[in-house]
């Protein structure tokens, strides 16, 4: 059985809450970041570059979980 990491769950836990913002956005213009930290504020900015970092890392990690070959 694969674990995951601290990180990973991290990863997984900021791509979820920009998936919902994105979902979001698209059905009723509505930036719940923006809202939150203001628009294009240094927070929005980390949390959106945290969100991508995010993204990538399970982009990576993917094929090696569907391979069991994660530690």
């Amino acid at each position: 059985m694969t674990r995951l990491t601290t990180r990973d769950w991290a990863a997984l836990v900021l791509v979820i809450v920009g998936g919902l913002n994105w979902g979001l956005i698209g059905l009723f213009s509505f930036d719940l970041v923006a809202a939150i930290f203001g628009t294009m504020s240094w927070l929005a900015r980390l949390v959106y570059l945290l969100v991508a970092a995010s993204a990538l890392h399970l982009a990576y990690l993917a094929p090696k979980l569907s391979r069991g070959e994660h530690h």
